[in-house]
């Protein structure tokens, strides 16, 4: 069924488009028996008002948009869920666009939350700082920015919300070291991704201070997900490259690496270790479970939604970053 209008009414009740608004919106100027005629015609036609064009009537679309790579895994649906959970009981909607790690896919879903009005973006880039151009534009139109996870560099007027990757992958990279294991592949993120440059460092600072860091056990994949995971471990078996761990930036390539590495007749952990940052479902409903970092996805969503709130209120107010805690959760896969 169509949905009614106000031009609708004005049609049907030979009324001009204003004073139909007018009533609606309960104006004193409009006559009594007018209003009550033109109400009376509102709820025999069905007509239902437009919460964002009443919205913007008071420059706000109570709407805001969120910008994630994916939403294949539970991480970015996790981090929604915290924004909800703000959002929600204020009378937000949030509009999800999802990039598939592609910059113009991406760049294209900014432009289109700015047609739609939002009043902020709470956004996890696909890559850092290929749309820098673009968020700083976005920025300077007085649109409220917050960047979680992944974050672009310290230029950006705009909050943040993040985990202390460098910190997290030195402590899983001991962990592994701790188990008795020296030849710990990394399945690395994009270099383009400020939290998997800093992973590579942590992972690196930790084999180095054991001298036990050797270049060709850092693993490039093609892209991020399970297929991509499973590809990197036939790499590795391929070229013959001797490792006993694995250590992945996300608990998708760790997943991808393990089911190839268990296909091969290999036992985890007791073969290989396999070890990611997780903080979703996924890390316990494989088997063995995987041992990972868990950061605290709900929460980083509340506070990403609180930050654009702050914004939203007072676009003056100063940027903030909030670094959440992540915890190492030890789990069958890497031997306790």
């Amino acid at each position: 069924m169509k949905r009614i209008t106000i031009k609708d009414l004005s049609k049907h009740l030979s009324i001009s488009k204003s004073t139909i608004s007018r009533a609606l919106m309960n104006d004193k100027n409009v006559h009594p028996e007018t209003r009550e005629k033109i109400l009376a015609a509102a709820q025999e036609l069905g007509y239902k008002p437009n919460p964002a064009a009443l919205n913007l009537r008071y420059g706000q679309s109570k709407s805001i948009g969120f910008v994630v790579p994916e939403m294949t895994t539970p991480f970015s649906s996790k981090v929604l869920r915290g924004i909800q959970n703000i959002l929600y009981p204020l009378g937000y909607r949030v509009i999800i666009t999802q990039s598939d790690e592609n910059p113009l896919i991406e760049r294209k879903n900014l432009l289109l939350l700015e047609e739609f009005n939002v009043d902020g973006i709470i956004i996890n880039p696909c890559h850092e700082n290929y749309n820098k151009d673009i968020y700083q534009q976005i920025i300077e139109r007085g649109t409220p920015v917050v960047f979680f996870d992944r974050i672009p560099d310290n230029s950006l007027d705009a909050s943040k919300v993040m985990v202390n990757d460098q910190l997290k992958a030195s402590l899983m990279t001991e962990h592994l070291v701790s188990t008795g294991r020296k030849r710990i592949v990394h399945i690395t993120g994009p270099d383009t991704i400020r939290n998997a440059v800093e992973r590579i460092s942590g992972y690196k600072r930790i084999l180095t201070k054991y001298n036990i860091y050797d270049p060709e056990l850092l693993i490039k994949p093609e892209g991020m997900m399970f297929e991509h995971g499973r590809n990197a471990a036939k790499q590795l078996l391929d070229r013959e490259i001797e490792f006993d761990s694995i250590f992945a930036f996300t608990d998708t390539l760790a997943i991808g690496a393990m089911n190839y590495l268990l296909e091969q007749g290999m036992k985890i952990p007791d073969d290989v270790a396999v070890a990611s940052f997780s903080g979703t479902e996924l890390a316990t409903i494989v088997y063995p479970q995987l041992t990972s970092v868990e950061q605290p996805l709900t929460e980083m969503g509340e506070e990403a939604a609180g930050l654009i709130l702050e914004r939203i209120k007072d676009n003056s107010a100063l940027s903030r970053t909030v670094m959440m805690d992540a915890e190492l959760v030890y789990r069958a896969s890497t031997g306790k």
